[in-house]
């Protein structure tokens, strides 16, 4: 097989020998099934205590860690640490506040939502040195195809990039095709798809499906031969050529002892 077939981001070197701005294009919209970690800060310790595990905590569709939480305290500040799961509608359910959306929405987006809840005193509940953060804890990512080890991985964090998915992936195999990887992805109610060739430094970097998000899935296609080795077809025509085999030897064998007599 020839280097230009699979050496990836062929030209990169002398394509970026001058540095270029790295676009922040990772954070990640919230989605259905996100886990998210919420914390609210105060350096009023008191305004943030009464929020018990029942005030703070909620879930939307009873999410395992709904009745999880903590608390942590500084020289200055107090802080409440609560989980929250998004349910199919994209909502969380914030006993203090109700129902609360995320449809759309980054963490930052959310954190400065809820935060403003509290500094406005929505429903009666006021802290209005409220500091307010979100992360998503945790998304999967399924590698399908040509790869070292193929299946479902679960990240945390927000900045993941397809080659990272790839590298955990165990890389692809040499039988795989490097030029068209495909990156299947939900947004919304609509399912789109991205065509990306690893050995152009251009359509990697440039491509959407750059930065992994929430439930996306990365087909490796092998080629052809390793296609024809693994279908129902060949598997026949293997055994075939077994059986042959030995009733070629059980042949010769009674020629043989034939021959001895």
């Amino acid at each position: 097989m020839s280097e230009k077939k699979i050496v990836y981001l062929q030209g990169a070197d002398s394509l970026y020998a001058v540095p270029q701005e790295i676009k922040k294009a990772f954070e990640l919209e919230i989605q259905p099934d996100d886990e998210l970690a919420i914390s609210v800060s105060s350096k009023t310790p008191e305004l943030i205590q009464r929020f018990n595990t029942l005030t703070l905590i909620g879930s939307g569709g009873g999410g395992t860690n709904g009745t999880n939480s903590s608390t942590t305290a500084t020289a200055n500040t107090t802080s409440r640490v609560a989980y929250f799961l998004v349910d199919k509608n994209g909502n969380i359910e914030f006993p203090i506040f109700g129902t609360i959306s995320t449809h759309g929405k980054t963490c930052k987006q959310l954190a400065a939502d809820i935060q403003n809840m509290f500094r406005n005193g929505v429903a009666d509940e006021r802290i209005s040195d409220a500091i307010v953060t979100v992360k998503v804890m945790s998304f999967k990512v399924t590698v399908l195809g040509d790869v070292g080890n193929p299946g479902t991985q679960t990240f945390q964090g927000e900045r993941l990039t397809l080659l990272e998915v790839i590298g955990r992936a165990g890389d692809l195999n040499p039988s795989a095709h490097r030029d068209h990887v495909l990156v299947v992805r939900e947004i919304g109610e609509n399912r789109v798809t991205y065509e990306v060739d690893l050995r152009d430094p251009k359509s990697v970097f440039g491509s959407p499906a750059y930065y992994m998000q929430q439930n996306d899935v990365v087909y490796v296609q092998p080629n052809k031969s390793v296609r024809v080795k693994g279908s129902t077809g060949y598997t026949f025509l293997q055994i075939g050529s077994m059986v042959v085999g030995l009733l070629a030897s059980i042949a010769s064998l009674v020629i043989s002892l034939t021959n001895l007599k």
